[in-house]
């Protein structure tokens, strides 16, 4: 069997969108020039590799074996040319790396700094994704590395993972507020009172609001902002309550005084784990970030020990 790149890319876009029209399109193909070379791979293999349904496509078992395959033969090939391009187009190699929110904002600033500092041929395609869309990059080979903060799931058991932070969500509130005298509550008792937030398409925020609703409830938020350093200042001028890492509150201590109040619900311990396809198939600038990653995530652990 001969297949060309621009189809297995196309098998990859089809598969991750569920639709042959936004895979086509993704491919910039002609939708009849995508159904075509659907169809003849499916014809050279003698197998359907899709479910037709009235919204979108399925993979079909054989189908799912085909993406595996195919994601590591893009990647590879990826790979090659990027190796390459790094002789033709001035030693310039891009890293892709995903991540939820908290990774984001508070986790990833640093080791990635270091990096790209020791590394100035390298740029970093950094893109804020929830764990589910995360896991499914780095499966089909979209993503090189990738921060989540839940689990893998079961179709992801071939992945690889390490450590990186523990994420412990903490509420903060104004001094003075009715929750400060609590050393700690429960996320219901904080529904009675407004928030302040991330915007809505921030990752965390949806979190948050997540864990509201299946409280039954509606978080009310007054305002929304881009960073939890903002938020805190905030909380401190008693606009509202937030939830936010507790990593923040040790940072802001001292220029947005707020009273920390620890959350007694199961979900607001996290544990951040970088995760990865086989590190064999990483280039090795994606190699190098993997070891500052997990270098960064083992300084913070003896640290925290020495504390």
């Amino acid at each position: 069997m001969q297949f060309d790149l621009t189809s297995l890319r196309l098998i990859l876009y089809v598969a991750e969108a569920g639709s042959i029209t936004h895979g086509a399109r993704r491919s910039h193909l002609s939708l009849p020039a995508a159904s075509e070379r659907v169809r003849a791979m499916e014809s050279e293999m003698g197998t359907a590799l899709f479910e037709r349904k009235r919204r979108g496509v399925e993979l079909t078992p054989a189908g799912s074996v085909v993406v595996q395959c195919a994601a590591d033969v893009v990647q590879q090939l990826e790979q090659l040319q990027g190796e390459l391009g790094r002789y033709a187009k001035g030693m310039r190699v891009r890293v892709r790396l995903w991540s939820n929110t908290v990774g984001l904002l508070e986790y990833l600033p640093k080791p990635l700094s270091r990096y790209l500092a020791a590394f100035k041929h390298v740029d970093v395609d950094l893109e804020e994704r929830p764990t589910r869309d995360i896991v499914q990059a780095i499966t089909l080979g979209r993503a090189d590395l990738g921060i989540i903060g839940g689990p893998l799931g079961a179709d992801a058991s071939d992945l690889e993972t390490f450590p990186f932070a523990k994420n412990r969500l903490v509420l903060i509130v104004p001094r003075g507020h009715p929750l400060a005298r609590l050393r700690s509550t429960g996320f219901a008792a904080a529904l009675e009172f407004e928030f302040v937030g991330l915007g809505a398409n921030h990752v965390f925020q949806s979190y948050v609001e997540q864990q509201a609703h299946l409280a039954g409830r509606r978080l009310r938020v007054r305002v929304r902002l881009g960073a939890f350093d903002a938020i805190a200042e905030l909380v401190a001028q008693g606009i509202g309550v937030a939830v936010v890492p507790e990593v923040v509150t040790r940072r802001k201590a001292q220029s947005a005084p707020v009273t920390v109040v620890a959350l007694k619900d199961s979900w607001a311990m996290r544990h951040l784990t970088i995760c990865t396809r086989r590190e064999q198939l990483l280039s090795n600038e994606a190699q190098q970030l993997l070891k500052y990653l997990t270098c960064s995530a083992a300084g913070s652990r003896k640290r925290s020990a020495a504390g």
